[in-house]
């Protein structure tokens, strides 16, 4: 499945039609969660890898087996792809699943699941330069000129999966009104801190009703860093052809770290999303 330069509007938001199609789209809408599920949600370039990672691990105990064997997309896959009804149909047992979706278009397939929820959500900046670059690596998504330019769009909501502000603004908006939902930054996980990531393994695990003890939490806090999930083929995206994703213009994981580095040289342009420090 192609499409590269297909756009599909779904609900007045933007989906790379290379991955989505209205039939997907629909799909999810009308999931049917079951009470063991685990739902990883979040806006693109927000944790999202690395959330499929630390549930992975914290559902095996800290045994990178299946972290090592088998793609991210294929273990926690996407409701919204058009791939997932395939995956879903074979998947056994517990099953992790991702969604770049906003509240309001799950709201209804949700209500009344006890399955768990994991919001990750990331300061708008890092989050606007993460997607700037991948932007350039994806040939699914539309070449971006400036940056200045794509962040008019990313202000405006009219890149892919929409407004950032809205999808963090519909999910947090049911903080102490939708049981089972954990919410989570990426900043309080901070990859370049250790004991930070420790804290919230700790959580994750303990929300899961998975709490990890000794060996197995040392293995996870191992196996989810940065530089591991750099070099796991299955987190990296490396296997993916060129043609779709195009390694030698930057990496899909770049650097994993919390604070925003003025690698652009555009910190006014930066300055406009109000109300977040660069720190």
């Amino acid at each position: 499945m192609a499409r590269l330069d297909v756009t599909e509007t779904f609900h007045h938001i933007s989906f790379p039609g290379h991955i989505h199609t209205q039939d997907s789209l629909n799909y999810a809408l009308h999931f049917q969660f079951q009470d063991r599920d685990t739902v990883i949600a979040t806006y693109p370039k927000s944790g999202t890898t690395w959330m499929q990672e630390i549930v992975t691990l914290v559902k095996n105990r800290g045994d990178p087996q299946l972290s090592k064997t088998v793609p991210n997309w294929a273990r926690a896959p996407w409701l919204e792809q058009h791939y997932s009804a395939k995956v879903l149909e074979a998947t056994q047992g517990h099953r992790i699943l991702t969604t770049h979706l906003p509240y309001n278009l799950l709201a209804s397939a949700l209500q009344g699941s006890k399955a768990k929820v994991i919001y990750v959500a990331r300061n708008p900046k890092d989050v606007a330069v993460s997607y700037y670059h991948f932007h350039k690596m994806a040939k699914f998504l539309p070449e971006p000129n400036s940056f200045d330019e794509f962040l008019d769009s990313f202000l405006e909501g009219s890149v892919s999966y929409g407004s950032w502000f809205d999808h963090v603004k519909g999910w947090t908006s049911q903080a102490g009104v939708l049981a089972n939902v954990l919410y989570i930054s990426y900043e309080e996980m901070c990859i370049d801190f250790p004991q930070d990531l420790q804290g919230s393994m700790e959580r994750i695990s303990s929300f899961l009703q998975c709490p990890l003890v000794g060996e197995e939490l040392t293995n996870s806090l191992r196996h989810c860093s940065f530089s591991s999930m750099s070099d796991n083929a299955m987190v990296n995206y490396t296997q993916i052809p060129k043609e779709i994703m195009d390694h030698s213009k930057g990496k899909f994981m770049r650097k994993g770290e919390a604070p925003l580095l003025d690698v652009l040289g555009v910190p006014r342009s930066l300055e406009r999303v109000k109300g977040y420090s660069t720190t």
